[in-house]
């Protein structure tokens, strides 16, 4: 991106549920991919489900601006954004002495040491946080760095899922991602990681052992491993390199109906289902599944340029901020989908999915099926301060092209249709994914 172009991001909802697993290269606890105990979903639709195997984060995209010198003493600025016309209300000399005292009194009576640094991010952290926006944060510079990542889809690592082992207490690979260091190197899914770099790994946290096996690209990690059936220990080199995450899996199903599902909405996802829209006409395409389920969001850019590959002329989404003022992202409608289409949906589908999924019923060019969506229809974005660190706000609303305000709200299906969890855990019975598949060959006939 240039200079002063931004992205709006669009958050996905909270998840209350923090499972012990993540992809391999990322170094917080929250993942940008829907990261699941099998490397490949059956029907491609795992996560979207019930076993609370995704993890939910708050995913807002980076902003590329220049740095803006503020005359005066301030130093620290917002890279990009003019604020001299922006007054400061909360610092009075008051507030101030009483964080002088605050701060006193727990260096003289707090049993601990405390570091300056920490004091100074939990104030920062404490001010976003008293705003009443619920997808406010700070970053410290390592916390927007891993932004960065996870935003873009792209990390630089082995390129594998990982998780710990029940019995052993040991990480354990659980899935490796195509065409990626890992999987050149013979690992397999169900290895134990015993050492990284020699290190024993057992009892150590998740994100510990990641931060162990991730590096620069061209960089080499030995891993130690069991592997069940093979009598002793092993290592395996793995030169670490730049990774995808896979946020897009196809599938050609019985009577030439495309399935697609889109996992999350990064930087890389536009591109990637760019070639699997393609793969699907050159497989003979009679209709076109495209699954939502449990998609949590991702940026705007993304699912814009999706859209675009799928919708008629006009309108796509716009926003609108605080001012009134209006962004209008539009399509040329060069590349309307031209085969029947449904858009499999349910109450994890949020903010960049249900984009494309308002989009679509206002103009009636699919069936959506499945539950009511989430509810998200808000926009973050992230600014860039000049020491490293940054901070997410909510900026603006987003509307459907005919004008409708999802937020809180929702979109409801064509077709309403449960997820028989029962049947589902029992006998992997999808009623939801049985139930487009019906609707999808009436609109083909």
């Amino acid at each position: 991106m240039s200079d002063f172009e931004e992205q709006n991001t669009i958050s996905d909802q909270q998840s209350e549920q923090q499972p012990d697993i993540q992809v391999i290269d990322l170094s917080v606890s929250e993942s940008v991919a829907p990261v699941m105990k099998e490397e490949t979903p059956k029907r491609g639709r795992i996560g979207m489900l019930i076993l609370g195997i995704l993890i939910g984060a708050l995913i807002s995209n980076l902003v590329v601006l220049a740095m803006l010198k503020i005359k005066g003493p301030q130093k620290l600025v917002v890279l990009g954004e003019d604020l001299q016309d922006t007054k400061s209300t909360v610092l009075t000399k008051d507030v101030s002495e009483k964080l002088s005292i605050l701060e006193k009194t727990i260096r003289k009576y707090y049993i601990d040491e405390v570091k300056n640094e920490d004091m100074a991010d939990g104030l920062y952290a404490g001010l976003l946080g008293s705003i009443g926006d619920r997808y406010a944060d700070y970053y410290t510079q390592d916390d927007m760095n891993s932004l960065m990542e996870k935003t873009t889809g792209v990390f630089y690592g082995i390129g594998a899922y990982v998780g710990i082992d029940a019995d052993t207490n040991y990480p354990k690979l659980t899935g490796i991602i195509e065409n990626t260091p890992a999987e050149k190197a013979g690992l397999k899914a169900e290895d134990i990681l015993i050492k990284v770099d020699d290190k024993n790994v057992r009892g150590m946290e998740l994100s510990d052992v990641v931060s162990l096996i991730k590096g620069d690209a061209g960089t080499d990690v030995v891993l130690t491993i069991y592997r069940n059936g093979v009598t002793d220990y092993f290592d395996v080199t793995v030169t670490r390199a730049k990774v995808e995450s896979p946020t897009v899996t196809y599938e050609m199903k019985e009577d030439n109906i495309a399935y697609i599902y889109i996992h999350q909405f990064e930087s890389v996802t536009s591109d990637q289902f760019a070639e699997k829209l393609q793969q699907a006409r050159d497989d003979q395409m009679k209709g076109l599944i495209i699954d939502l389920r449990s998609n949590p969001g991702g940026t705007m850019g993304s699912v814009i340029e999706v859209a675009r590959m799928l919708l008629p002329k006009g309108i796509i989404v716009y926003t609108e901020d605080k001012y009134g003022d209006r962004k209008t992202f539009k399509c040329d409608g060069d590349h309307e989908i031209d085969v029947p289409m449904v858009l499999l949906i349910n109450e994890n589908s949020a903010s960049a999915s249900e984009i494309l999924a308002g989009a679509v019923k206002d103009y009636g060019i699919g069936t959506l099926v499945g539950k009511k969506t989430f509810g998200k229809g808000i926009v973050q974005k992230v600014f860039y301060l000049s020491d490293g660190s940054g901070l997410k706000l909510t900026i603006s609303h987003y509307y459907t092209p005919k004008g409708n305000d999802i937020h809180e709200v929702g979109i409801e299906p064509d077709v309403e249709v449960d997820l028989d969890v029962d049947k589902y855990l029992d006998e992997d019975i999808d009623t939801q994914y049985d139930k487009a598949m019906e609707v999808l060959k009436e609109k083909m006939k």
